[in-house]
């Protein structure tokens, strides 16, 4: 979703790193030297230090005590561990509320928060700030010549919204900065509609609470500055870091599909995307939606390899029922990490806690130490991605790309919306694992971002419709691609005002169909009919569609089965259009689709475009990705599969006999596949194959 200039700084490491969050302060002395040797015997090559250091650190104001972190530097680095150094900005100290209320955060209803746990901090409170680069400049000053340093980390999980009067007055200066003046702001926000009129951007507050439904531009204008002044804060602190250090990557951990950030707007600020990820083992769609947010991660970083910053051992400790996970599952889970990009598989935390509220959760070492199936887990991963170095800097190829835009998921998740059972993350999702069941590689980019290089784009929920995005899918259907709009698409503009005529607005030529309705639908859903005369139902959502210029791929059925609902009969529920030239297509799904009928209108879309799926025979539950020259082939069936070498060499781009090398293969006993004979090769659920050719 970025386009990254090239002078960014990259990842520093020549191999995939490997290990977690470091927190020696909650230990004593003796146990650091215990861990640094631990840590060796583990293949760990990076941690992250100094995130919730803040109160060891400054114990009160203005005075800093650095030489215990020194030591464990030093420490680390005699050891051959590399640290990601942490501003330790997340967790004021309690000294700094309890001194300056006003640096903690407002809920919307009124009520200040108080200190006593964690990221408790106003983004817009200038005495945070200050505070917060003090403390920063305290701690580059002191490092930034420490050779155990190879990378900055700014701050932990940025994410706080507050609705105090700081933010109110920081509010007030963004939008003037935004609309210019307080006529502009009226006319955008719709002011006359419930009288709300303005006279002057000082009456302009934060959505707080209000009797009824807040102003929907309002909302949303107070999501992007939310999400702004968060990047704010993290520019500042980066450019402390700047003063003292111009070559080391300077990062932030995201966290996925995260609702109070927009990190499209992040990722040029950021040198090393880097991400945490904890999939629910309670989830049997989990890892399918961990691949769309790693292809979320490499594409933020216009597939540049990311890092995986934070992820779970094994069960953690803040949903309410932590399920655990095997070794074998945990071990599977990175890997697919570093199929999908990643270059380097970090864990929370590598001590496990004995005090705090994340005692529960799990780590590299257990409470019950080394000697555990958890520990030894660690240890087999460590060896495999020492033995993945071929794969670090290298990048995938995505014929098809899913559209996604954080200003679309705020704005259709807005108050007083036909429907609460339309959100987009969902519909992503679900789009997403049409393909990942097709083992189709994806790009996650933004609505207005070069399409040229993809066969096929997929835009599943696009509230937000403007006239470049319109001429940007436009251009691309003219050109030859093919394009599938999903429902509830290109019904407002960028200020929530909907979009006059049918929709998706702007783009109704390329679709040669268009919604005049939005129609939820009552529990159970509507009988359709396909064009062969097959019949499904659609669920939840229907735009009440008409095709002008586009064949109807399915229908409502008749008024016979409609009772009460006779004049949606015939409602287009998929459309489809070629092309002036007939080389592209546009298809519009109006409706919410059961999976496997979503999947016939995908799978239609391309094979169109000519998108040809890896290992077209191996069994559901079978993932491929490739990554460079090296193929990953994960194994979340459950049972073991036997796949065809062939298969593996043609998913490689190998043409006539070939042998793979097993890259994960114990180096002493090296495994090599040929594909003459074919022989099936076995792979062992929650298992792995990490396959480039022989050479």
């Amino acid at each position: 979703m970025s386009d990254r200039p090239e002078q960014r700084r990259s990842w520093p490491l020549p191999a995939l790193a490997f290990g977690g969050d470091y927190n020696p302060e909650q230990w004593d002395r003796e146990v650091w030297r215990e861990d640094v040797d631990l840590m060796q015997q583990a293949g760990v090559t990076l941690v992250t230090v100094g995130v919730f250091s803040w109160s060891r650190l400054e114990p009160e104001p203005g005075r800093y005590e650095l030489d215990w972190l020194r030591e464990v530097l030093d420490l680390l680095h005699a050891g051959g561990i590399a640290v990601d150094l942490a501003t330790p900005t997340a967790s004021p100290p309690p000294w700094l509320g309890a001194l300056h209320p006003e640096t903690l955060p407002v809920t919307a209803d009124g009520v200040r928060l108080t200190y006593g746990s964690r990221n408790q901090f106003s983004a817009s409170s200038p005495v945070y700030r200050e505070a917060a680069l003090a403390i920063t400049r305290a701690v580059v000053d002191a490092f930034h010549d420490h050779p155990a340093v190879v990378l900055w980390h700014v701050g932990n999980e940025l994410g706080q919204v507050d609705h105090s009067d700081l933010a109110a007055a920081s509010f007030r200066r963004w939008l003037a900065g935004r609309y210019g003046s307080i006529e502009a702001l009226n006319e955008a926000w719709a002011t006359s509609v419930w009288s709300q009129g303005y006279r002057s951007f000082e009456e302009v507050l934060p959505p707080r609470a209000a009797p009824y439904h807040r102003n929907p531009t309002q909302a949303l204008d107070f999501r992007r500055f939310s999400s702004d002044e968060l990047r704010d804060v993290y520019r500042e602190q980066r450019a402390v870091i700047r003063e003292h250090d111009t070559e080391r990557a300077v990062t932030t951990n995201f966290m996925g599909f995260f609702a109070l950030a927009d990190y499209a707007t992040w990722a040029d600020d950021v040198d090393v995307i880097a991400d945490d990820a904890y999939p629910d083992p309670a989830d049997p769609r989990a890892l399918t939606d961990a691949a769309l947010t790693q292809d979320l991660m490499r594409s933020l970083g216009g597939g540049a390899p990311w890092l995986l910053l934070e992820s779970a051992a094994s069960g953690v400790s803040w949903r309410a029922h932590n399920l655990t996970k095997s070794p074998a599952r945990s071990r599977l889970e990175s890997l697919q990490a570093v199929a999908h990009g990643a270059d380097g598989i970090c864990f929370f935390q590598w001590r496990q806690a004995r005090s705090g509220p994340e005692r529960f959760h799990s780590a590299l070492l257990p409470t019950a130490g080394p000697d555990t199936a958890v520990h030894a887990g660690v240890r087999r991963l460590g060896a495999d991605l020492a033995r993945l170095a071929p794969v670090v800097g290298t990048r995938s190829t995505a014929e098809v790309a899913l559209v996604w835009d954080w200003p679309s998921w705020w704005a259709a998740t807005a108050e007083a919306m036909p429907t609460d059972r339309l959100d987009p993350l969902a519909t992503l999702r679900a789009w997403h694992r049409v393909l990942w069941d097709a083992r189709v590689a994806v790009d996650v980019v933004s609505p207005t971002a070069d399409l040229a290089s993809y066969r096929a784009v997929l835009a599943p929920s696009t509230y937000v419709v403007d006239p470049a995005v319109a001429q940007t899918w436009r251009t691309y259907v003219e050109d030859g691609g093919h394009l599938v709009v999903g429902p509830f698409s290109g019904v407002a503009d960028p200020l929530t005002h909907l979009h006059l005529g049918r929709t998706p607005a702007l783009v109704g030529d390329v679709l040669g169909a268009g919604v005049e309705e939005h129609v939820p639908l009552p529990d159970g859903g509507l009988p359709a009919r396909w064009a062969d005369g097959r019949e499904t139902r659609v669920h939840d959502y229907l735009g009440h569609a008409r095709a002008d210029d586009a064949e109807v791929l399915l229908a409502l059925a008749g008024d016979e089965a409609l009772p009460g609902l006779g004049n949606l009969a015939g409602s287009a529920v998929v459309t489809r259009r070629t092309s002036g030239s007939g080389t592209g297509s546009a298809r519009l799904v109006a409706g919410v689709l059961p999976p496997e009928d979503l999947a016939e209108v995908l799978h239609g879309a391309l094979a169109e475009a000519g998108v040809r799926p890896p290992l077209p025979d191996a069994p559901a539950g079978v993932e491929v990705t490739r990554r460079g020259d090296v193929l990953f082939v994960l194994n979340h069936t459950g049972a073991e599969v036997l796949l065809a070498p062939g298969a593996l060499a043609d998913a490689l781009g190998l043409t006539g006999p070939a042998t793979l090398t097993d890259l994960l293969a114990d180096p002493t006993t090296p495994r090599q596949i040929s594909t003459t004979p074919d022989v099936p090769v076995p792979l062992a659920a929650d298992d792995v194959l990490v396959l480039m050719e022989t050479r």
